[in-house]
């Protein structure tokens, strides 16, 4: 009697629905450790340097992590001031907007036939179903979360830092002593192409606020600075990122009291710094940091969304980056490594022939 087995398709497909489950329960545990993880490679250079100062190893690994809360704060507290700012015209603010929410209701009675007593019964009774006291609840929740997430990171970061020696003779130990030298090389790689890709990401951020901030000054768009930090920042979320960024930037100025001409401005200013960042920023500052095709690229990003939300659309490309490494230096992987990455050229294919070709 034949004897059941799974083949290898099949085999696949169940470790990546497990991966998926796991993926997605581990998600409050497994955000701040990836997130920590990546950044303390990014942070490895300065711990290093320290320590050939001869600074402790304790010391130089907490001034390594400090560092991130140092940049952290720094933009909370240039956020802060700018909201300061306009909350100044808080007032001015209310009025347009109510302004404008009276205009918008007046086009729905002409246009629709709904009055705008009506328009008044289906806004409470949305409110009512929902409660300004649950948004508020459910607003204090996420950033309660947030800062748990944010001091557990920093924790890792410290423990991955110092025991830096132990993990990597960990991982070096899981596999055999002939492929301890690729094992080795392998671990470089991912080191180097996650430092890369966040330190071009970090520079074109910077590159992005100087850019938006001249854009939106020049066009009259009101708290200029604020909003150019505000789109350099959604710019960590691929895609959709800057287009949110753009928009909250024309909401805000047509509640503001914006004519047309700012705001044409403004999304002349949002097409002119999206042409700068795909032709020259993203070629001359991040490069091929992660060489991902962009079946893979949009595909990764929709299943982090679905998986980890707004931090799986942040870590997709640097994640799928590393596998692509591993697959690369696996002999029965190699295949999904060369499925993921960019197609050669065809002058840069050395050894590989055209399976359709005919032989001569």
């Amino acid at each position: 009697m034949r004897r059941f087995s799974l083949t290898k398709s099949i085999q696949v497909l169940l470790f990546s629905i497990l991966l998926i489950v796991a993926l997605y329960y581990g998600k409050p545990f497994l955000i701040p450790v990836v997130f920590a993880g990546i950044l303390s490679m990014l942070l490895l250079p300065v711990a290093e340097w320290l320590e050939h100062k001869g600074f402790p190893k304790v010391l130089a690994v907490l001034c390594a992590d400090l560092l991130i809360v140092a940049v952290v704060a720094g933009i909370i507290g240039l956020i802060s001031w700018q909201v300061a700012d306009l909350a100044k015209n808080a007032s001015q603010l209310e009025s347009n907007i109510t302004q404008r929410v009276a205009q918008v209701k007046q086009f729905v009675a002409t246009s629709l036939g709904v009055s705008p007593q009506e328009q008044q019964q289906m806004m409470q009774k949305q409110q009512g179903s929902s409660g300004i006291s649950q948004h508020v609840t459910t607003m204090l929740t996420t950033l309660g979360g947030a800062a748990t997430d944010f001091l557990l990171m920093l924790i890792y970061i410290f423990l991955f830092l110092y025991y830096r020696g132990q993990l990597h003779i960990f991982v070096l130990r899981l596999v055999a002593k002939e492929k301890q030298q690729q094992a080795e090389e392998v671990l470089g790689k991912i080191e180097k192409t996650s430092r890369n890709y966040f330190t071009g990401l970090m520079l074109m951020i910077g590159c992005l606020w100087i850019m938006y901030g001249i854009g939106f000054s020049i066009v009259g768009a009101k708290n200029a600075i604020f909003f150019a930090i505000l789109c350099g920042i959604l710019e960590l979320v691929p895609f959709v990122g800057n287009i949110t960024g753009t928009a909250i930037t024309i909401l805000v100025n047509v509640a503001q009291g914006g004519n047309s001409g700012v705001l044409i401005g403004i999304l002349i200013t949002y097409a002119v710094v999206q042409f700068l960042q795909t032709y020259i920023l993203e070629p001359l500052v991040v490069g091929d940091k992660v060489s991902i095709n962009p079946l893979f690229t949009i595909g990764g990003i929709v299943a982090g969304e679905l998986i980890w939300g707004i931090p799986g659309m942040i870590l997709a490309i640097p994640i799928i980056g590393m596998a692509k490494i591993v697959c690369d230096n696996i002999e029965v992987l190699r295949p999904y490594g060369y499925l993921m990455g960019q197609e050669e050229k065809k002058g840069k294919r050395k050894g590989i022939k055209n399976p359709l070709t005919k032989r001569g």
